[in-house]
């Protein structure tokens, strides 16, 4: 780890050691913001004690940073555009992830020190499009470039329809509850269940649901929000670093070989698909000797960025057998190759079969360029995990008491903890990035008025205006911040 600083200036070290401890700051912020929604209802319902609760809770987030992949993360990462990841220098670099950062922490302790359960997603998420707005603006691009929308409109949909989802799922939930256990013990809430049973712990395996179903989303919590720091982080070090982490250095000769084939069998594709998509790639074009380094990716270069990434990796068993220029323009190639695929997967023309073809090639050429370090990972999960540790209480009051007219019952809490790992697992699987406080808070509000407990408006109110208010925010802190930044070095 620590060779990454060799040969920098001090003042780029300096820079870097910076930006790494911003976005720590900004995964140990996400811990006591977002996971006080993971131990919100374990914690009211007094299923578990509150120091327990954390800890079990941080124990598990790490667990779920470790285990969860790098899928959500370059999903972030691809909401800039191919243009922009492709240009990134250091300057450049540690201006936009410090707008990224600093908007995204300063709108996070806001909502946090009122007690607003607002989504860390949405923040950062918005302080990525404003980045690259702004940089669309300052550099001359045409607006519909500065972002890559085809992701923007994903994610967007996924932060949407989750917690929609969360609110009908938990509510019907709730509802076959109420009617399979009608008089179940379960319906009570914790002052009920004190007042009329003198007991202040919920019913055996009401607690062990709780408790499990909170734990879960913890863990889920960890492999979706946690990768969001593993993003940042691998952006900072491939534009300040480029030479040691445009390529992952441990990859193995079967991996490199395997980039290799995926280029090579990419080729064939396009060959075999020459009738659909001959004019789009300028498949009968001469092949160039050498794919000019433009600030763009050409489809018609395809079938040259094809030979050379071939070229480049003949005979190379480990990307430390290349020179650090080399592993930087393979990277490029790699990165064009990708985003034409995807372009191209975007087509009528192709069959579905084909389509899921072209998702698997995508797959293996892109193995060894979306990755992380060991390091950087530990690091997030520790950063998530510490954060969880702190900082719950005024969450935990808004989510138990203040959303209902009415507190929570057993069944409710349940019913919301279990719509939510089931939401935050089946988006992790397709490598989208959701809200754990918007689907368990919606979740809770849909039991809310399961239970015809009634919705708190002043509450709700809020809550809808900060996940409003959280796009427009972000974009426009992190584009001011980026603007700026951008003037006062002059990158």
């Amino acid at each position: 780890m620590l060779d990454l600083f060799s040969g920098l200036p001090l003042s780029v070290g300096l820079s870097l050691v910076l930006a790494l401890a911003l976005v720590l700051v900004f995964e140990f912020i996400n811990g006591f913001h977002d996971t006080a929604n993971a131990v919100a209802t374990v914690i009211y319902t007094k299923a578990m004690p509150p120091h327990l609760a954390v800890l079990f809770s941080g124990i598990c987030n790490f667990l779920g940073v470790l285990l969860g992949g790098v899928g959500v993360a370059y999903a972030i990462v691809h909401l800039l555009p191919v243009e922009l990841l492709l240009n990134l220098d250091s300057g450049r670099s540690l201006a936009m992830a410090f707008s990224m950062l600093a908007a995204a922490i300063v709108w996070n302790l806001g909502t946090w020190y009122f007690g607003i359960p607002a989504s860390s997603s949405h923040t950062l998420i918005g302080a990525i499009l404003g980045v690259g707005l702004a940089n669309a603006l300052l550099t001359g691009l045409p607006v519909g470039i500065g972002v890559n929308w085809g992701k923007a409109i994903d994610i967007g949909l996924s932060l949407i329809i989750s917690p929609v989802a969360g609110f009908i799922v938990a509510g019907l939930l709730l509802l076959g509850l109420k009617r399979l256990f009608a008089g179940s013990k379960m319906h009570k809430t914790p002052e009920q269940r004190r007042a009329i049973d003198n007991k202040k712990h919920p019913p055996f395996w009401n607690r062990l649901v709780l408790v499990l179903s909170a734990m879960c989303v913890s863990f889920v919590h960890g492999s979706n929000d946690g990768q969001k720091g593993i993003g940042l982080i691998m952006l900072v070090l491939i534009g300040i670093v480029p030479a040691k982490f445009v390529l992952d250095p441990a990859s193995t000769p079967y991996q490199v070989q395997r980039t290799v084939d995926a280029a090579a069998h990419l080729g064939d594709f396009y060959q075999r698909n020459a009738d659909t998509l001959g004019d789009y790639l300028a498949l009968k074009r001469p092949l160039r000797t050498d794919p000019p380094q433009t600030a763009h990716c050409d489809p018609q270069d395809t079938m040259s960025v094809i030979r050379a990434v071939r070229r480049s990796l003949d005979g190379v068993r480990v990307y430390d057998d290349l020179p650090p220029d080399a592993r930087v323009r393979l990277r490029r190639y790699l990165l064009c190759l990708d985003d034409t695929a995807r372009k191209v997967a975007g087509l009528d023309a192709l069959s579905l079969s084909e389509k899921a073809d072209l998702r698997r090639l995508r797959a293996d050429l892109t193995a060894t360029t979306e990755y992380a370090p060991l390091w950087v990972i530990v690091a997030v999960a520790l950063a998530l995990g510490a954060g969880t540790m702190l900082g719950w209480r005024r969450v935990v009051l808004t989510v138990g008491e203040k959303i209902g007219r009415q507190g929570m019952t057993y069944a409710q809490g349940m019913s919301a903890q279990i719509t939510a790992v089931a939401a935050i697992g089946v988006a992790n699987v397709f490598s989208l990035p959701v809200s754990t406080t918007q689907v368990l808070s919606s979740g809770v509000a849909g039991t809310m008025v399961a239970n015809r407990s009634g919705l708190h408006n002043g509450t709700v109110r809020i809550i809808l205006l900060a996940w409003l208010l959280t796009f427009p925010a972000s974009m426009l802190l992190s584009a001011g911040l980026f603007s700026l930044a951008v003037w006062g070095l002059g990158v």
